[in-house]
């Protein structure tokens, strides 16, 4: 451990509690001054009485100036330590989910701030989203090599955060060898992720429980899967048994993958693909008189800061306004948000907004958020981000 990063009397309480983060404006500059650290410095965070609180390390140019990962005790940064943390995760993951396809690591809700780890059977694809973590990259790799003893390790460091942190994009196989395309399986359906060339680490895994429930809602629906990506709602639809499944993405790539993944699973004759921005096509759609039984709706993050929030809900209320407007009486809308900003009481109001605008009611049917290979810390409310809606357009009431 190199030195000690003292906090200002009073300051402590939240992290005494568990919590992770420590803000710049809680450190006694006097005693640690912010501009004597570098990234990825390990320090010892003590109150104001010198009392250890836990072993942290440093983003000294951040808001959140340093992050710990060992609370209430002094630790260094180990390869060892770390391995003792990817087994805890790993046992949690192996306990709950079958298959070896899963989130490994999810940042501070598994006591490694900053990284974030997928796994495709013996491959791995992970990401760093600081500077700091970045620091000890020989001491991860270490430690995912010797507890999973993977074939390949991929490193998609190429984030808007990276990017806005003025971090550079890198991507790169740091470890053993790794396929630009690598297998999966969600719920028992087959999918290929374009890991090297594709969205974040190729897959998005945070929604695995709500496509489960898919096995209720699809058979025999018409479905219309919107920013579908490569299709991990809409493959999922026909495979429970959709009599047809339109997925809409602006990326020609990504529905060059809903192609290979509905020929992957023998459902090409029932998955049928659209490209253009997702409100130029929707609107299209209902130009030709279109109706879907069951319309899913899962955009990008519309919220990235807390700023955009009032703009952030219009645009929600707007695509499900757009899918609404699709959606036969009687039929189901999923309606899902990634934004972390955007609570579930206010994706709530966007689609009762969307509804009133399309003269129709809804009621919510259930509700879910992301499975358990993305556990939530609760005292860091920002592990929380995932939600889906699931509900109903009422048909007229029958006198």
């Amino acid at each position: 451990m190199n030195t000690d990063l003292f906090l200002r009397a009073g300051a402590d309480r939240r992290l005494a509690a568990g919590h992770l983060w420590v803000f710049s404006n809680e450190v006694d500059v006097q005693r640690s001054p912010l501009q004597s650290f570098a990234a990825g410095d390990l320090v010892q965070v003590r109150r104001a009485n010198g009392a250890l609180l836990g072993s942290a390390y440093m983003e000294p140019q951040s808001l959140i100036c340093a992050r710990l990962y060992a609370h209430g005790r002094e630790q260094a940064l180990s390869s060892q330590w770390l391995s003792a943390l990817v087994a805890r995760a790993l046992a949690s993951r192996e306990a709950l989910l079958p298959g070896q396809c899963y989130r490994l690591i999810y940042g501070d809700s598994d006591g490694i701030p900053g990284l974030v780890v997928d796994r495709f059977g013996d491959y791995l694809v992970m990401q760093f989203h600081n500077a700091g973590i970045e620091q000890h990259e020989a001491a991860v790799i270490e430690a995912l090599a010797r507890v999973l003893q993977p074939a390949g390790i991929l490193l998609r460091a190429d984030s808007r955060s990276r990017r806005e942190q003025g971090l550079a994009d890198r991507v790169e196989v740091v470890f053993g060898e790794v396929p630009e395309v690598l297998p999966l399986q969600e719920n028992g359906v087959a999918f290929a992720a374009p890991v090297l060339q594709g969205q974040k680490t190729g897959w998005f895994y945070d929604h695995r429980m709500a496509r489960a429930r898919l096995r209720d809602y699809a058979p025999g629906q018409r479905v219309l899967d919107v920013y579908s990506y490569i299709g991990g709602w809409g493959i999922q639809a026909a495979a429970c048994g959709a009599s047809a499944v339109l997925c809409v993405d602006s990326s020609a790539a990504a529905l060059a993958g809903v192609e290979a993944n509905a020929r992957l699973n023998g459902l090409e004759s029932r998955v049928a693909v659209r490209q253009g921005q997702a409100a130029d096509v929707l609107q299209a759609l209902r130009d030709e008189g279109r109706q879907f039984d069951l319309v899913i709706v899962d955009p990008p993050a519309f919220i990235q800061r807390r700023r955009d929030i009032k703009k952030g809900i219009k645009a929600y209320q707007r695509i499900n306004e757009l899918g609404l407007g699709l959606l036969s009486p009687g039929g189901v809308l999923v309606s899902a948000s990634c934004s972390m900003h955007l609570s579930r009481a206010d994706l709530l109001l966007a689609i009762q907004g969307a509804a009133r605008r399309s003269e129709c009611d809804v009621r919510v049917l259930e509700q879910g958020g992301q499975g358990p290979d993305h556990p939530v810390h609760p005292l860091i409310p920002e592990t929380e981000y995932l939600k889906s809606v699931f509900c109903r357009r009422l048909s007229p009431a029958a006198i």
